[in-house]
């Protein structure tokens, strides 16, 4: 399977322009969550730099599935890794399997306003809301960015989150300190939003020659992680590159933050099944160095666009189909999440810029070339021949 990359809105290299390329599935056209077709991304940033109380924060939003995902409700599933946050809409999807709002993504204090956002955008479009039928259930993820951000400013509104929605676009989803992804920090290194994806051939090593291709998107909110703990490609790099602001307030050395990671796919995956892709998310952020702390809350939400779930059923029973579970299927999904996950944090920390933000807390931008330098020193300490590691 080959792909051409298409072009994204952003100056800074992706890891993958670097040679770092996570895993052995290969990417989507644009290497991000919106190559699951139906998928859009909008953000709003709010970057005030010359405001006296700096605001570094914003909304992220995730349109699912086209069409009314209130009426088309996508099934779902999810997995709460550390349950150390504030979201609002988890028990419902968790007891249900299905969403009906798009997603928002915002700093811990802007949930109940990006709430709001997005129970005014469901009854605006929706009039049965509350008159002829229930009520609506909003999914509001969040992290906190209070180390760069007036976070007790509650600058985020509802009309950033409508803002948002209005600009979601299907096509590249910029990353790094952007939308939610703005005051964000990870490892230590300025961090935010970051996104990936991967193609699967279904009839690969099956035998049963359908030929069918299934994309798995995924975008991360990324805000966790201990400076030293930082591995890329299996390198610790955080050892040499640990930043020295990390040491000087406790709780961000900690690790204290949290992360989440949204998860589409196009393939006709249950909410068992989904939920069994959100769990793989854990084994992406740990191949990155996390290893989800007491103040970190991560979640991991995956959908599926194909199996979608009437609000008026159509009768008693409801015919869906479901993925195989009986050969590698399965597990490419699960290598596919993996992969993804990875990659979508280490491009959140490669694509943003260094941003100073509330007394005066400052966090660097990666250093990518050094990254990609230690990568490439560590890969010739270990091949068979060199100095240090004799062939046999």
């Amino acid at each position: 399977m080959t792909s051409t990359p298409r072009p994204r809105p952003q100056s800074q290299p992706r890891p993958r322009d670097l040679g770092i390329a996570p895993g052995t599935l290969p990417p989507g056209p644009s290497n991000s969550l919106t190559d699951v077709p139906g998928v859009r991304v909008g953000h709003v940033t709010l970057d005030h730099h010359d405001a006296e109380t700096p605001v570094r924060t914003g909304a992220t939003v995730v349109v699912p599935a086209p069409g009314s995902v209130f009426r088309e409700k996508p099934v779902a599933g999810l997995e709460v890794v550390n349950g150390f946050g504030k979201a609002a809409g988890l028990s419902q999807i968790a007891e249900l399997g299905v969403l009906e709002t798009p997603l928002a993504l915002t700093n811990t204090l802007g949930v109940g306003a990006a709430f709001e956002g997005l129970v005014r955008h469901a009854l605006d479009g929706h009039p049965e809301i509350g008159t002829t039928t229930g009520t609506v259930n909003p999914a509001v993820f969040e992290c906190n960015d209070g180390w760069l951000n007036d976070i007790r400013g509650l600058h985020v509104r509802p009309e950033h989150v409508l803002d948002a929605l209005s600009a979601a676009s299907d096509g590249p989803v910029p990353e790094g300190a952007v939308g939610a992804g703005t005051g964000m920090v990870a490892f230590g290194w300025k961090a935010g939003i970051g996104t990936s994806s991967r193609l699967i051939e279904a009839g690969e090593g099956t035998g049963d020659g359908t030929g069918a291709r299934y994309t798995v998107g995924v975008l991360v909110l990324a805000n966790f992680g201990v400076a030293e703990d930082l591995t890329v490609l299996g390198v610790p790099v955080g050892r040499t590159l640990t930043p020295h602001q990390a040491r000087e307030q406790a709780e961000f050395a900690r690790g204290a933050g949290s992360c989440v990671v949204l998860i589409a796919t196009d393939a006709p995956a249950d909410a068992r099944q989904l939920r069994r892709m959100a769990k793989r998310a854990t084994v992406g952020l740990a191949r990155t160095g996390g290893i989800v702390q007491h103040g970190s809350g991560e979640y991991a939400l995956a959908w599926s666009t194909t199996h979608r779930v009437p609000h008026r059923p159509a009768g008693p029973v409801r015919a869906a189909s479901a993925l195989a579970e009986d050969g590698p299927l399965i597990d490419r999904f699960f290598r596919a999440v993996a992969e993804a996950t990875e990659e979508a944090v280490l491009g959140s920390l490669f694509a943003a810029r260094p941003v100073t933000g509330v007394r005066g807390h400052h966090a660097p931008a990666l250093p990518a070339e050094t990254v990609t330098g230690l990568i490439g020193d560590a890969t010739l300490r270990v091949r068979p021949g060199a100095p240090d590691h004799p062939a046999t």
